[in-house]
C-alpha cells in the first residue's frame, strides 16, 4: 500500500463510522420512542449519510469496488428506516436499523481492518507490529 494514505475525507469519513458506531449502541440499548432517541437517531442517521455517501469519493486506483454497492444500499435502506418509523411501521424501522447497525457498520467496519485494507495496513504495521 506505498500508495495509500489518509486523506482529510477518509478520516472523516472513518471519524463518522467511529461516532456512529457508539452512539448506535447507545440507541439500540436505551429507551425507545421519546426526544433523545429520536435526536440520537437523527444524529446517526447523518453520520451514517455521510460515511455511506463519501465513499464514492474513496476509490482505489480511481474504481470502485463492492463497498460501494454496500453503500448505494445503506443510503436506501437509511432513508426505507426513516420512512417506516414515520409511517408507524417500527417493527420493520427496528429491524432495518438493526441491520445497517450489524451489516453495515460492524460487519463492513470489521473489512476495514484487513491488512491490505488502509485503516487494517496501518494497524498491522503500526500498532501491532
Amino acid at each position: 500500500m506505498p500508495n495509500a494514505h489518509f486523506t482529510p475525507l477518509i478520516s472523516a469519513h472513518a471519524l463518522a463510522a467511529g461516532l456512529a458506531l457508539p452512539l448506535g449502541a447507545a440507541i439500540l440499548w436505551r429507551r425507545k420512542g421519546d426526544m433523545w432517541h429520536r435526536w440520537m437517531g437523527r444524529t446517526w442517521f447523518l453520520l451514517m449519510t455521510f460515511v455511506a455517501a463519501g465513499s464514492f469519493w474513496i476509490r482505489v486506483s480511481g474504481h470502485y469496488s463492492w463497498i460501494h454497492g454496500l453503500s448505494a444500499f445503506t443510503l436506501v435502506m437509511l432513508a426505507l428506516g426513516i420512512y417506516m418509523a414515520r409511517t408507524g411501521r417500527i417493527e420493520k424501522h427496528k429491524r432495518i436499523v438493526k441491520g445497517l447497525y450489524f451489516g453495515a457498520l460492524i460487519i463492513a467496519g470489521l473489512f476495514t481492518l484487513l491488512p491490505n485494507r488502509l485503516l487494517g495496513h496501518w494497524l498491522w504495521t503500526h500498532l501491532l507490529a
